[in-house]
Formats: structure tokens, C-alpha cells, sequence
């Protein structure tokens, strides 16, 4: 029995290498058989033992069925050894779960590896296992070249922060601040992340330059250029890269014989602002300048504070004594702009608001506050509760009341911010191309109108196409930027994954004082004084809390100078509603029960 299976061993060395025709040779000659196809062996074969029963069945059986039958036994036996190496190469080319971080494997997970590869395998097929995995298994891809967000650290005071209840006094409703929990400014700055955030599909954004000023179907100005419809619609199509109008579309470069131009000297400094820029504007002498407070050493010597006013506004400020040569007022370097893109003072704002990043080509992150608006809280501190926390590189404040596009339109005409023929045509442009009124299947977006006066950014790709596009609507239709916000935030949002972080105005209240234009202020009367009130940041705890005086039951956080008399809340009771409406902002926003 031994001897025939060593037979048929070799019977199947015999047909697998059958295409060589001196190993044939020597496995006929190992059989002993001298089974040879042409005349003369079979005579060699007649003359062999007779008393061999094995011979005898070749004698009396025909050679070509006796052939076929080796055959096929050949065949099966090498159809059962390929099947049985090929089991052993499955098994040992995925012995351990696959790793789709791309590490390598374990010291013990490559010592079993090998220990069960040099079990079943050859030398041959052991190399060749090696040499796959060493295709494989590459090295640890290098870490995402982008900013991924963090938590808070168990047990830190703003992990478990929940905003309170709104005051049960119904007669005190309207815009007010609530709590906001801040980190210390010191642990914002050590968060402060070390990459850009992710910008999704578009990688590298440019600005047409264009002085053809070509005029398009409508819209459009000599200091935005003028864009057709065609080129708006390829704006909204996101793509790695894009090149788009964003302002300062002649001259040399933003601010040099661009429009909205700044002296060489005031450019220099804003080139070297690589970090963080707090930015404001004034024009036609509308404000009065309102400095930062609470600002940590660190942000005086780090933190760019940039305030923009017109020649009308210099004027001003230099008869009243307000500026003198050093052109500083406070932390903010005021910078005076010449030939001014458009005769609407409200316009002309919305230059530095939307395009920071063309202002300031090096700086990181920017933070926008309207004229009229006095900072109380440290720009760390609020990029870290307002961007990194939230791992958004876009933040702004919903509206305190509106949420609705159509609403808000309503409301700019009943106040008359801007003419009511342009405002219906920009909003029955929008329904056209699919805008509607906000509903809960708009979640998680919370709403569809911001409260514009605050602007939290961080410069990368999509943010700067954001706003890009956002002022190109500004530039197309009209300057009130609540009515665009949406449509242009949807029609990104709908090519990429990204959106905005959209906070409530009550927080927005808790780092920025509301003040009133200068018109307001000059016909008020002096207010009477106001003692021991005063803002303080809880290093602790991280959270601002307000320190009311002892006399009262209620806190004061707003500006005691922005405190009417009783006589003139008696008399706004018989003003006009607009004016009312300015009252009751008023009195909501500095008492908060």
C-alpha cells in the first residue's frame, strides 16, 4: 500500500511537469514501469516477468484507458494540493483584523504571525507573504494638517455650564445679556489652535482683478466689479479651486489705488497683524469711538485694534480733541480711509465688516463690532468660547426676535432702512431661486437672520468664500446684509458640509455694551450718576458675573452713561414707535433682573 501511494506521487510529478521532457524521463525510469508509447517498448515490455499480476492488466487492459485513468488521477490530486496551499495563503495573509488607521502591527501580533506563516508555509511563500505585507503595511500617515476641535477637561466649570431660565417678569422682556462661561485667558491662549480649521472641498480661493468695469444685468459697483448672473450661479459652484470677486477689484493691491484706499504707512502695520484683529468703523461721523475694556495684558500686546473712519469723521474727532497726532485712541490705531467706493456711509462698512481678510492678508482670526459697540471681554477669551470650542471658523448672533427673511424684510421697510421697491426685488429674486420662509425642517440651523453688528471669524478658504459672496449680494442688491446672510450660507451649505455657528444675541450682549448713535446721544440729556458698577471676570469659575450696587436688587452691566433720566422715559412714552423702540432696548438692555 506504501508503494502505491509513492507511485502515485510520482505519477503526479509525472503530469504536473509534464511539459519537461527530461524530468519525464526520470520519473519512468524511478516507476520501473517502462511504460513507453512507441513500438519498440512495448516489446521491451513483452519481455518482463509474466508472474507480474500488475503487468498483466496492462497486457490485457488498452493502453489508452489505462493512460486516461493516470491521467484524470493526476489531475485530481494536483486540483486537492493547489486547493490546499491556496487555504494556507488566506489564512496567513489575514491572520489579525484589519487596521484601517494604516499602523503597523504589534510586536506579539507579528511574532504569532510569523510563528503560524513558518508553520504551513514553504520558505518561498514566506517571502512572498513578507513582501506583501511590507506593501501594506506603511507607516502612520502623518496627523490631519488642520485644526480637529478639543473638549474641556473633566470637572472644568464650563463643561457642565447650562444657560438659566429667561426672567419670570414678563414686563421685562427684549433683548438683554445672559451668562456666558469664559475661560481664563491665559488657558484660551495655550487652547489657541496651531493649524488653520478644516475647509471643505475648497482648498485655494483668488480675487479677480478686473478694470473693464464691464456692467453686468444689474448691480454691482466699481469697487466690487460687476458680475453677471452667470458668474454669481459659477460662484455658488464649490470646487478646490475658485477664483472670485471679493472687492478691490483694480488698483495694486487692496487699499493701494483700489478704492476704500489707506496711507502705505497704516498698510505696513496691518500686514504685520498675523494673529488677531479686533476691527471697527466709523463713517459720517455716525459714532462716537467706544474703547475696549477688561483687556488682558497679553491681547494689548498681541491683538490688533483697528479702527477705521473716514476724513468727515477725523474732522471731527480732531475738533472735539478726540484724536491728536498719534492717531491712537486707546487700543485702537485709527486709520483714516480716502476715496471712499460709495456715497452710503452704512455701505461703506461693510467693506472692513465682510472683508478683513483682504485688509489684513497675514491675520488669522478677526473680530468685527459695529461702531457703536464697546468690548468688555477679552478677544481670547471669545474666539475660544465662540470658534475653537465649537470647532466652527464662522461665528455670528441670530436675531434676537426675527428669524425669518421675510419678517426681517418687513421690518427694514416699516423702519425704513432702505428704499422698499429694493427691498422686494432682492426678495422676490431670492423666492425665485427657492428661498422660503425658516421652519423647523431648517434644523439644525436655528435661523435664517443674524444680528450683524458682530462678526467672528477665522481666516481660511471657505470662510473668506463666505464672505466674499455674502458682500457680493451686499454689492448686487441691497446694503442690508440680515436679508443676503441666508441665501448665501444655504447655497454653500448645500455643496459642502459647512455652516455657521449662530450663538444667541443674549451672549453677543454679554461681551459688547450696546451704545447709541451719535445723533441719539447729542439730544439726550446728561443722566445722573451712577456708583458702584462694575464688571467682573470670575477667574474661578470662568464665568462673568455682574456686581450690582448695594442699594439695588437688580444688576447693571451696561454702560451708566447710556442710563436715561426718569424724564425721558416718560417722555418716550408719547414718541413714535421707532423711537419706543429704541427706549425699550434701552432699559432692557442695562437692567437684568
Amino acid at each position: 500500500m506504501t508503494n502505491g501511494s509513492s507511485r502515485v506521487g510520482s505519477l503526479g510529478s509525472l503530469v504536473v511537469r509534464s511539459s519537461s521532457n527530461g524530468s519525464l524521463q526520470q520519473n519512468q525510469l524511478g516507476l520501473g514501469l517502462g511504460f513507453i508509447s512507441n513500438k519498440k517498448g512495448s516489446k521491451m515490455f513483452a519481455n518482463k516477468d509474466k508472474d507480474n499480476g500488475f503487468i498483466w492488466i496492462f497486457k490485457f487492459v488498452p493502453r489508452k484507458k489505462v493512460g486516461m485513468l493516470l491521467l484524470s488521477l493526476a489531475s485530481f490530486a494536483a486540483m486537492l494540493w493547489i486547493l490546499y496551499i491556496a487555504k494556507g495563503e488566506i489564512n496567513q495573509t489575514n491572520p489579525l483584523p484589519i487596521k484601517l488607521s494604516g499602523d503597523s502591527p504589534s510586536v506579539d501580533e507579528r511574532k504569532d504571525q510569523e510563528e503560524i506563516t513558518s508553520a504551513t508555509m514553504n520558505d518561498q511563500m514566506r517571502v512572498t507573504l513578507y513582501d506583501d505585507k511590507r506593501v501594506v503595511s506603511h507607516a502612520a500617515p502623518p496627523p490631519p494638517a488642520y485644526f480637529t476641535g478639543y473638549t474641556l477637561p473633566p470637572g472644568n466649570p464650563c463643561e457642565d455650564f447650562r444657560m438659566p431660565p429667561p426672567p419670570a417678569d414678563k414686563k421685562k422682556t427684549g433683548p438683554r445679556p445672559c451668562p456666558v462661561c469664559y475661560l481664563p485667558v491665559e488657558d484660551c491662549i495655550a487652547l489657541m489652535p496651531t493649524l488653520p480649521s478644516y475647509s471643505p472641498v475648497l482648498h485655494n480661493l483668488t480675487y479677480i482683478h478686473d478694470e473693464s468695469f464691464i456692467k453686468s444685468e444689474f448691480g454691482g459697483s466699481d469697487f466690487g466689479g460687476y458680475p453677471s448672473l452667470k458668474q454669481r450661479y459659477e460662484s455658488y459652484d464649490i470646487r478646490e479651486s475658485m477664483a472670485v470677486h471679493c472687492g478691490f477689484v483694480r488698483g495694486d493691491r487692496p487699499g493701494r489705488k483700489s478704492g476704500f484706499d489707506i496711507n502705505d504707512s497704516d498698510l505696513f502695520q496691518m500686514d504685520q497683524c498675523n494673529g488677531v484683529v479686533v476691527s471697527s468703523a466709523i463713517f459720517g461721523a455716525y459714532d462716537l469711538i467706544q474703547e475696549p475694556t477688561n483687556i488682558s495684558e497679553t491681547s494689548k500686546k498681541s491683538v490688533c485694534f483697528f479702527m477705521f473712519i473716514d476724513e468727515e469723521t477725523e474732522k471731527f474727532m480732531r475738533t472735539s480733541g478726540k484724536l491728536d497726532d498719534s492717531k491712537t485712541v486707546g487700543l485702537w490705531k485709527v486709520v483714516t480711509i480716502y476715496n471712499l467706493p460709495y456715497t452710503d456711509p452704512r455701505r461703506n462698512g461693510k467693506v472692513p465688516k465682510l472683508l478683513p481678510h483682504r485688509l489684513f492678508p497675514n491675520a488669522r482670526y478677526s473680530i468685527w463690532l459695529d461702531g457703536k459697540l464697546k468690548l468688555v471681554v477679552d478677544p481670547y477669551q471669545i474666539l475660544e468660547r465662540f470658534l475653537w470650542r465649537e470647532n466652527a471658523s464662522f461665528a455670528i448672533s441670530r436675531h434676537y426676535k426675527r428669524f425669518d427673511v421675510f419678517l426681517e424684510a418687513e421690518a427694514n421697510k416699516v423702519a425704513a432702512k432702505y428704499d422698499n421697491a429694493s427691498i422686494d426685488f432682492q426678495i422676490d429674486f431670492y423666492k425665485k431661486e427657492g428661498l422660503t420662509h425658516y421652519s423647523s425642517a431648517k434644523l439644525p440651523i436655528k435661523s435664517d437672520v443674524p444680528e450683524g453688528c458682530v462678526v467672528i471669524r477665522e481666516h481660511n478658504p471657505i470662510s473668506n468664500l463666505f464672505t466674499c459672496l455674502w458682500f457680493n449680494e451686499v454689492d448686487r442688491f441691497t446694503s442690508r446684509d440680515q436679508i443676503s446672510f441666508s441665501t448665501v450660507r444655504d447655497k454653500i451649505r448645500s455643496k459642502t458640509n459647512w455652516t455657521v455657528n449662530m450663538f444667541w444675541d443674549c451672549e453677543r450682549r454679554n461681551f459688547v455694551l450696546q451704545g447709541y448713535h451719535r445723533d441719539v446721544l447729542e439730544n439726550w440729556a446728561p443722566p445722573p450718576p451712577v456708583t458702584g458698577t462694575t464688571v467682573v471676570v470670575n477667574s474661578q469659575s470662568a464665568i462673568i458675573v455682574e456686581k450690582p450696587p448695594k442699594n439695588s436688587t437688580e444688576s447693571n452691566v451696561s454702560n451708566a452713561k447710556k442710563t436715561p433720566s426718569k424724564r425721558r422715559r416718560r417722555d418716550k412714552r408719547s414718541s413714535s414707535r421707532g423711537h419706543r423702540k429704541i427706549a425699550a432696548g434701552s432699559r432692557n438692555a442695562i437692567n437684568r433682573s
